[in-house]
């Protein structure tokens, strides 16, 4: 996570922006680098990280099938 303790706020975070926030965040409780109360924070931000992820993965994902037709097919190896 950026040094700066000012969080850009969820709704404003690409994918790629929240991902990395969310490896850092994670990076950080596995090391045990925070006191309870910040870890708890931390554990916080990462759901609400993860939910913005996740969301963003399934509009682009709704994007696609409207594109393709609303058929989307496996890669199948030939």
């Amino acid at each position: 996570m950026p040094k700066s303790s000012i969080q850009k706020p969820l709704e404003e975070l690409s994918y790629e922006e929240a991902y990395l926030e969310l490896e850092s965040i994670v990076t950080g409780l596995e090391s045990g680098q925070y006191s309870l109360d910040k870890a708890m924070a931390m554990f916080e931000r990462g759901q609400a990280l993860r939910q913005r992820c996740s969301g963003l993965l399934d509009q682009a994902e709704l994007k696609v099938k409207q594109l393709s037709g609303e058929q989307l097919n496996d890669f199948l190896e030939e």
